[in-house]
């Protein structure tokens, strides 16, 4: 299975190459989201662009995502999902749990704004 890693100063956006999350594809994507996790990075953006439908384990391996993400005090956020990608995550009553993006531009802001807010907090605390 393929997939691009775009690596950026405060996230990472992974970009799966396939047309389904499921059973096959999942494992995968979820031994790149322990790599970078346990690498230090708390924010990850999973740009579902390329794929079109998913199942149980696509969206196993997103709540392990989000899970990961917010212990290490970061975000998980799903970008790019087409309406029948939302449809399910709706249907499983997912959407309170997972922060989506229309695009991975709008997903990069929604990170940045959350490390502000972050570093204000840290900052009020202080003084």
């Amino acid at each position: 299975m393929k997939f691009t890693i775009d690596k950026h100063e405060k996230y990472v956006t992974i970009q799966p190459h396939v047309e389904v999350l499921d059973g096959d594809s999942a494992p995968k994507i979820k031994a790149e989201f322990v790599l970078r996790n346990s690498g230090g990075q708390s924010n990850i953006v999973l740009d579902l662009s390329h794929v079109k439908d998913a199942d149980s384990s696509g969206l196993r391996i997103g709540l392990l995502a989000h899970r990961m993400c917010k212990t290490a005090g970061g975000v998980f956020i799903l970008a790019c999902a087409n309406q029948r990608i939302k449809n399910l995550i709706s249907v499983c009553k997912l959407d309170g749990v997972f922060t989506i993006a229309p695009n991975t531009a709008e997903a990069e802001d929604m990170i940045f704004s959350k490390e502000i807010e972050r570093d204000l907090r840290g900052a009020a605390e202080e003084g």
